[in-house]
This record gives C-alpha cells, sequence and structure tokens, in this order.
C-alpha cells in the first residue's frame, strides 16, 4: 500500500486578478500563503515521507519547499504529469470575458466535452495526471509521498479513485494548502481524506482557483 499525498499549493495574489493563470510564469506565494506553507510543513515534519514531487510551477514549488525544509534528506523532484491544466488561448483571459463563451459552460458543467482553445481537453489532463500517480506508486511500493498540484488537478485524481465521473468532479472542494490523502495497493483504492485544512492559519476566505 502507497499512502499518497495530495497536497494544493498556498494562497497567491493572482486570484484577485480574476484571470486565469494556468502555466503564468511568476505567480509566487503571498504573505498569507507563505505562513499557510509554513503551517502545512510542520504539520508533515514527523510525516515518513519518502519522496516529495511538486508540479513545475512556482506556486507549487514554494508550497513543496516549504514541505521540503523539515526533510533535508528528500530532494525535491519535478514533475509535469501533476502540473497545472494547460488552457492554451485561454491562459491570463479574463474570467469575466470567458464566462460569457459557450464553452466556458462546457467546462463548468460538461468537462468531459471540454477543449480548452490550443490548449488540452479536461479528459485528458484527468488521464495524464493520474497516470502520473499510477508511475509513482510503481516507483514507491509501501512508501509515503507527497504530491503539491492545483486545485482542479487534484479533484480530477479525486473523482477517479472515488469513481466518480468526471462531468461531476467540480462537487470536490480542494482549498489552498490543503491536504488530502490516498492509499493505493492491489486492493480498492482508498480515499481516507479530502480537503484537510485544519493546519492553515485563519483567514477570511479559503476560495480560489488558481
Amino acid at each position: 500500500m502507497t499512502t499518497v499525498l495530495l497536497i494544493r499549493h498556498a494562497v497567491n495574489e493572482w486570484v484577485k486578478t480574476g484571470k486565469l493563470a494556468g502555466w503564468t510564469p511568476g505567480v509566487h506565494l503571498n504573505e498569507e500563503g507563505q505562513a499557510q506553507a509554513a503551517a502545512l510543513g510542520e504539520r508533515l515534519a514527523a510525516f515518513p515521507l519518502k519522496a516529495i514531487y511538486s508540479s513545475p510551477l512556482e506556486r507549487t514549488m514554494e508550497t513543496a519547499e516549504a514541505i521540503a525544509a523539515h526533510h533535508p534528506d528528500l530532494a525535491l523532484q519535478q514533475l509535469e504529469g501533476i502540473g497545472e491544466m494547460r488552457l492554451g488561448a485561454w491562459q491570463g483571459e479574463k474570467i469575466a470575458t470567458l464566462a460569457k463563451r459557450k464553452m466556458w459552460h462546457m467546462v463548468q458543467f460538461t468537462p468531459t466535452r471540454a477543449h480548452f482553445p490550443e490548449g488540452e481537453t479536461m479528459r485528458g489532463v484527468q488521464a495524464r495526471a493520474v497516470d502520473a500517480v499510477e508511475a509513482l506508486v510503481k516507483r514507491h511500493p509501501h512508501e509515503m509521498i507527497a504530491i503539491v498540484s492545483h486545485a482542479d488537478v487534484i479533484k480530477m485524481i479525486l473523482a477517479h479513485y472515488l469513481g466518480l465521473h468526471l462531468d461531476l468532479f467540480q462537487r470536490i472542494s480542494i482549498s489552498p494548502a490543503s491536504l488530502s490523502v490516498l492509499e493505493l495497493g492491489f486492493g480498492r483504492p482508498v480515499v481516507v481524506q479530502i480537503n484537510d485544512t485544519s493546519h492553515n492559519p485563519p483567514r477570511s476566505s479559503r476560495n480560489g482557483t488558481e
């Protein structure tokens, strides 16, 4: 049995822009996010982690670095398979503008049919993220690993192991710096925990999509 910790990156200022970040470079944790990441790192300090993987983007790497600081014997490893959705022409666009397009409603309500212009399909995102998790499970049998990723990617991974249709994946809530836990072996997958934020410092809102 491999224990997989699925961790969303902490808070950044991009959400306040009202735009989709995607793979936009230079999106860093803000002061609140740094505090969240530090608290998360302290919580996981005593966990018997054998590896730490992160999406290559700055906000995930900075969150993962706060965890790795308590595990100096582990090298932080980047993994594109758990990276953010590639939004193509939608990257950096205002959500208010995109919400007027027919494809936006497909993204929200029938994501199995959604294809970001010049980017990925949402089916494809789920498949490559789950494939990445399965590859890591084979690499780390009977170990505990941490994966730092993004809200929708984590929702898609959890939906897969819950047996939840992708069109319903947005019913899962994944907050900044949250911890979700999977146990994967040769038997049925077990979703142990979803969206635990008990370690986070108090804040006015735990929502956000970037």
